[in-house]
């Protein structure tokens, strides 16, 4: 029977599954990342503790599944998606630490972007706006920092890509540079509706096209790995996709309105538009869906949250309010409210749909009856605001309609939190058995272009019982917390 192996490689961590041509899961294996935060609003990674963790956790999984690596049909990888890395062709050697997607450094660029009314341009060619989040920027600073990196790139010497294109140029030894369209289409120089790297937006970022990956659909032939990435030589690398769009994948969102969310370190909801990308709210971002072999280009519309997860992370390792972030259900649970209390994660800015740099962590409402569990149940609760004001944005501007929502990721394995998030959405909600599904969709995308199946259509279900929460909170009740939600918010705003 075929095996197949879906990579994750995430923000704080990275996950593998070990999945069978029925798709039953055989094995998993996971790695803790670490990131590094050199001044305020810089984010890093070692890219070559990226790689180590990407394979030590496939090699978990194969021993979790008691198999052997040279036992796999296919290979398939998802990755976090505006992280760049720029390293050297001949050795390999990475030049800097990777600018994390949260890294806020080049806000000032992007400031001057917007000032210069480039704007509206950008997002009718890229989908996206003028964003620290994005890598055209973070490339740019690299290639000013760094002694002597624009000739050389402009030589040819160096290569730049997302995490992605790192983990394929260390699987294959050096012998494959390449990216897929949904990884491509994060960066602010590609074409969204030409699929291919921009002139126009390469001039503008001032980005030689010479160290940049080719480009190539989600489910294609990435090469193989090399004898020398610690893997047997030869195992089929058939599937690429960014996180978002992998996990969109994972979850069958196959047609035009079907979406999901993903709770880690950010939150994301993506919705699936079809054939042509969707551009009239530029609050909201126009993407490249992942799709199977032969398919024509797909869209999607996103909303980025941009910290989620990792405000529970925050509470437990900057605080010590937790001991582990499974503790935050119970203790959520331990109070009847939050006490007044709301809590506003903008450590790095808001992402949609304010799209605010400047806005800053707020937690508001306190007083001397706070407790912990009051500010741990505020966190969790601020997730769900999060994910609300996206679905509201999308329902409002994108002329999209929601009769349920579909979740994923780390986070939504906490039922206090979706039943709560049921209630704030006013929608059930519906949580896979298997909520690894950014693994899982990475894995569909290398069985499908291995062959091991021949179409979505073939694909087979995951066995486990999907869990679907309805809402329950009085329509009274909702809306006086979406009030005092919508008042902290506008306390972190810069403008606020």
């Amino acid at each position: 029977m075929a095996l197949i192996l879906g990579l994750d490689q995430g923000t704080t961590g990275t996950t593998a599954l070990l999945l069978d041509g029925d798709l039953q899961l055989r094995g998993r294996g996971a790695q803790s990342v670490p990131q590094s935060y050199p001044q305020p609003g810089w984010v890093e990674h070692d890219p070559e503790a990226l790689w180590r963790s990407s394979l030590d956790a496939i090699h978990g999984a194969l021993h979790a599944g008691g198999a052997s690596a040279c036992d796999l049909t296919a290979l398939g990888v998802a990755n976090q998606r505006e992280t760049v890395l720029l390293w050297d062709r001949a050795t390999g050697s990475p030049l800097h630490p990777a600018l994390v997607w949260q890294d806020r450094r080049t806000s000032p660029a992007c400031e001057r972007l917007r000032a210069d009314g480039l704007a509206p341009w950008l997002h009718a060619r890229t989908g996206l706006v003028p964003d620290a989040y994005f890598s055209a920027t973070k490339l740019a600073w690299l290639l000013d920092h760094l002694p002597d990196a624009r000739r050389r790139a402009e030589r040819g010497e160096l290569a730049a890509g997302t995490v992605d294109t790192w983990l394929l140029w260390k699987l294959t030894g050096g012998r494959v540079h390449a990216t897929d369209f949904t990884n491509a289409s994060r960066t602010l120089l590609f074409s969204l509706t030409e699929a291919r790297w921009d002139p126009e937006l390469l001039e503008l970022f001032h980005i030689p096209e010479a160290m940049l990956p080719e480009v190539r659909p989600s489910c294609s032939d990435f090469g193989e790995t090399a004898e020398e990435s610690g893997l047997p030589p030869g195992i089929p690398i058939t599937g690429v996709a960014g996180d978002q769009q992998a996990a969109l994948f994972g979850q069958r969102c196959f047609l035009t309105g079907q979406a999901k969310c993903t709770y880690g370190t950010g939150a994301f909801l993506l919705a699936h538009t079809g054939a042509a990308p969707v551009l009239s709210n530029p609050n909201l971002l126009a993407t490249v869906a992942a799709t199977g072999p032969g398919a024509p280009v797909a869209y999607a519309l996103e909303g980025s949250v941009f910290i989620c997860g990792a405000a529970i992370q925050w509470l437990r390792d900057g605080l010590g309010l937790l001991n582990d972030a499974t503790e935050s259900a119970a203790l959520a649970e331990s109070v009847p409210d939050t006490g007044g209390v709301f809590f506003v994660p903008a450590f790095v800015g808001l992402g949609a749909p304010h799209w605010d740099s400047d806005a800053r962590g707020v937690i508001c409402g306190l007083t001397r009856g706070t407790t912990r569990a009051h500010l741990v149940r505020a966190a969790l609760e601020a997730m769900a605001y999060q994910a609300f004001d996206l679905v509201r944005e999308m329902e409002e501007t994108g002329g999209l309609t929601f009769p349920t929502l579909r979740v994923d990721g780390g986070a939504a394995a906490n039922d206090w939190l979706m039943r709560f998030q049921a209630d704030v959405l006013g929608l059930p909600v519906e949580r896979p058995h298997l909520i690894e599904t950014t693994a899982l969709g990475a894995a569909l995308l290398a069985g499908l272009g291995a062959g091991v199946w021949p179409s979505t259509d073939a694909l087979p279900q995951v066995k486990g019982r999907m869990t679907r929460f309805e809402p329950m909170m009085p329509a009274m009740e909702r809306e006086e917390k979406l009030e005092g939600w919508r008042a902290a918010v506008a306390r972190a705003r810069s403008t606020g």
